[in-house]
């Protein structure tokens, strides 16, 4: 997505605080082992987007409570970090854990609707002390499962190396963990991220697109991906996305993250968390290319790893269908995992 964000903006919309789907309805679940039923499961649940204090930084959070969990996962997003796109995921994988675990998905901090922070920027480190700070902040007493997506997966392997104890499984979902050389996409994008005149310039470009009516904008993105893209993705990209703190961060947080992607991965802190880890590679993924699925496969054999081939793409979640998949996928991950851990 970043790197066609400066033609897909939009004008604010008022804050959507919740999203009401379909009844709870648990009267089918029954416990077993670490309480898991079938995939198939009748478990629904509105899905919340609220704002969240974290040690001073408003931060929009999407989240899902079970009445009684076994377990919490945190879900970390991609860049940009805007929650709501994950609203799909969200609701399935709440739906597919059959009501065993409460979710919170954490957006990224300087990246909410409203400029809460007046544009302070965030690097990377701040990110994950942000993701860190909130579990604080939530006094979560069951175990963690965390979830990243894209640059969101080497946050949650931060996280996990911060909360050993704590973290009991880790799963990156098209992730991000190094810089392909081989991309031209990216490499235009560093030349951008790494210059703070183009990157002042290309945010006040992009939030001037805010002034476009609507529907405009709404056609720009269909024109730009087709008819695939959820409405759900639609009112995320509509009402954030041409925010100018939002894209600073953005595009900031996209500099910190290439400086520290140049560095070679922690292969020995993945071999030592290996039965901990599972990632989930796409085909023809610049972020996530799978001479990196190949390298992981080589130098940390005990990852668990697969490739999604349905043609969902990196962006999984700015369609149903994608974020249907990927949630079904995760939850079979986190139903193996906890259930072969408590035999």
């Amino acid at each position: 997505m970043l790197a066609r964000i400066v033609s897909l903006t939009a004008r604010p919309l008022p804050f959507i605080r919740s999203f009401h789907y379909r009844k709870t309805d648990a009267s089918n679940c029954t416990t077993r082992e670490m309480g898991f039923e079938d995939l198939d499961s009748d478990v629904k649940k509105c899905v919340n987007l609220r704002l969240c204090n974290v040690s001073g930084c408003m931060t929009e959070i999407l989240e899902i409570h079970a009445d009684h969990p076994s377990f919490h996962v945190v879900f970390v997003p991609g860049n940009p970090g805007i929650i709501s796109f994950y609203k799909e995921f969200v609701e399935s994988l709440f739906e597919l854990l059959g009501g065993t675990a409460s979710i919170s998905a954490v957006g990224s901090a300087g990246q909410t609707e409203k400029n809460w922070d007046h544009g302070k920027l965030y690097s990377l480190q701040e990110q994950i002390d942000h993701k860190i700070e909130f579990i604080k902040v939530q006094n979560i007493e069951v175990p963690l499962v965390l979830v990243g997506h894209s640059f969101g997966s080497y946050i949650s392997l931060e996280m996990l190396r911060r909360l050993p104890k704590k973290a009991v499984y880790c799963i990156g979902l098209y992730p991000f963990l190094a810089l392909n050389l081989q991309s031209k996409k990216q490499s235009t994008i560093a030349k951008i991220v790494m210059s703070r005149r183009l990157s002042t310039t290309l945010s006040f470009l992009v939030a001037s697109l805010g002034l476009l009516p609507r529907q405009v904008l709404r056609l720009i993105f269909k024109l730009s991906y087709g008819k695939s893209w959820s409405n759900t993705a639609l009112e995320a990209a509509c009402s954030q996305l041409s925010q100018y703190h939002t894209m600073r961060n953005v595009l900031f947080m996209a500099m910190t993250e290439f400086r520290k992607l140049s560095e070679t991965p922690d292969w020995e802190f993945m071999r030592e968390n290996q039965d901990k880890i599972a990632f989930l590679y796409g085909i023809d993924d610049h972020w996530g290319p799978l001479q990196m699925f190949e390298e992981i496969s080589k130098k940390a054999s005990g990852i668990a790893l697969s490739i999604e081939r349905e043609g969902h793409t990196h962006g999984f979640c700015c369609t149903e269908a994608g974020s249907v998949w990927v949630a079904r996928h995760v939850a079979s991950l986190i139903k193996n995992q906890l259930t072969d851990s408590c035999r």
